[in-house]
């Protein structure tokens, strides 16, 4: 391959624009202006470019101070110009690809951002998609949308699909340190990224093939809501069997071998796990196969928040009280612990049902201070006068949350999450799990 691109990246002299800077593109972003590349990151959001640029993250897993050396020493910026674009000599794609409402992959933003590189593409220039898709799509759409500037790839320039491996939250593994999956269009191409990624992150794992890089991400996250949905499902089993999940699951987890322990909950949330299995589902669906782990395992996991709503029906009306009209809190809202990210949150549907049911709801989340449900707009609550609330429904568990004052002040909490199993002695009302 050209020479020229090697020693631009060797020399820490090549340009760098990621498109999208949002929780996949403003880490990466980052890491390569550490590492010494020119970044600048292009979004359509004027928010995010002038938060960057004043060295401002809205962004957990940056701070502020990982920021503004970055900004001032002029090795990153933001601009809403695709002008920008034309200037790079590596460009990183890291924009949503969701689902639409019949659940198909929704790779609008995708093409949109090759719509405005295909206008500036030049020689000797690496395009990187790591926007999750289904098998195929670089090779099969992106590419031809590229080609289209008359450019030829592995010649004229390079494409490459590195999966992101994005984990919010996560104080081990963030981006310099996870390894990273990488496949080009051409063996040329592999070199070119194997090359940029190599002077940034600290492992990657090179694949045949864009497509196998694209089915590596789907396997990874297939495998999670596969497994997800089983442990769900065992949750409802054991409920009507009489028996405590989380004891059933921590006693098979001492087998030394051949079992990997999950654990069930309100249902999936998140930018990954409930999306990308049924990528892989749409595609093999256009081949005429229908992957039925993925399906069934969707079709639990969605239902979990109906099984949540259905528990605290039952224990009111055990307390001889009807959700119509009750007084419920639910703890947590954003889709994991210890973060803000409410995208695709379970939380959001167990609220919608309850008001449909006429509930009257409120919600905790030192995490999130408002949340958009429906038509309505919420403020979180103090953990004050929990005894004020007809039930607690515990949706996602907060390391900074004393459940122990939870379950001595509330007269019923409903715990998906197992959070209180070591706070439960002294408490004033019942509580149930999952």
């Amino acid at each position: 391959m050209s020479t020229g691109l090697i020693e631009k990246i060797k020399r820490h002299e090549a340009r760098v624009a990621v498109i999208g800077i949002g929780y996949v593109g403003l880490p990466l972003a980052t890491e390569m202006a550490r590492a010494g590349f020119r970044t600048v990151g292009y979004d359509k959001s004027e928010e995010k470019v002038a938060a960057v640029n004043a060295g401002r993250s809205y962004i957990k897993d940056i701070r502020d101070a990982d920021l503004q050396p970055l900004i001032k020493e002029g090795r990153l910026s933001a601009s809403t110009d695709p002008a920008v674009l034309g200037t790079a000599d590596v460009v990183v794609i890291c924009v949503p690809t969701p689902l639409n409402k019949t659940k198909e992959p929704d790779n609008s933003f995708i093409v949109a951002a090759a719509e405005d590189l295909r206008r500036v593409l030049h020689r000797d220039q690496l395009i990187v998609l790591e926007s999750t898709t289904f098998p195929g799509f670089t090779r099969e759409v992106l590419l031809p949308k590229l080609q289209e500037s008359g450019l030829k790839v592995g010649q004229d320039f390079f494409l490459c699909f590195s999966p992101e491996r994005v984990d919010p939250g996560n104080a081990k593994y963030q981006t310099k340190n996870t390894p990273k999956v990488v496949g080009g269009t051409t063996p040329r191409c592999l070199e070119a990224i194997t090359a940029m990624y190599g002077e940034v992150l600290e492992r990657l794992v090179p694949v045949s093939s864009t497509d196998a890089a694209e089915m590596v991400k789907l396997l990874e996250n297939t495998f999670r809501a596969v497994n997800i949905g089983l442990v769900n499902e065992v949750a409802i089993m054991s409920q009507k069997l009489g028996l405590d999940t989380w004891e059933v699951i921590d006693a098979a987890a001492t087998k030394p071998f051949g079992f990997m322990p999950f654990y069930p909950g309100p249902g999936l949330g998140g930018h990954c796990i409930p999306v990308d299995p049924l990528y892989l589902s749409w595609k093999l669906k256009t081949l005429k196969y229908e992957a039925r782990f993925i399906e069934l395992a969707d079709e639990i996991n969605t239902h979990m928040p109906h099984t949540v709503v259905e528990r605290v029906t039952d224990a009111l009306n055990g307390d001889k009280k009807a959700v119509n009209g009750a007084r419920i809190l639910v703890l947590g809202v954003a889709y994991k612990r210890d973060i803000d990210d409410v995208r695709e949150s379970p939380a959001l549907d167990v609220i919608e049902l309850l008001q449909h049911k006429g509930a009257e709801v409120s919600y905790h989340d030192p995490w999130a201070p408002s949340l958009r449900t429906g038509e309505h707009t919420l403020q979180s609550k103090p953990l004050e006068r929990l005894d004020h609330y007809d039930a607690v429904v515990i949706v996602t568990d907060h390391s900074n949350v004393d459940y122990g004052h939870v379950v001595r002040e509330s007269r019923l909490v409903i715990d998906t999450r197992n959070a209180t199993r070591h706070v439960r002695k002294g408490a004033r009302g019942r509580v149930l799990g999952l």
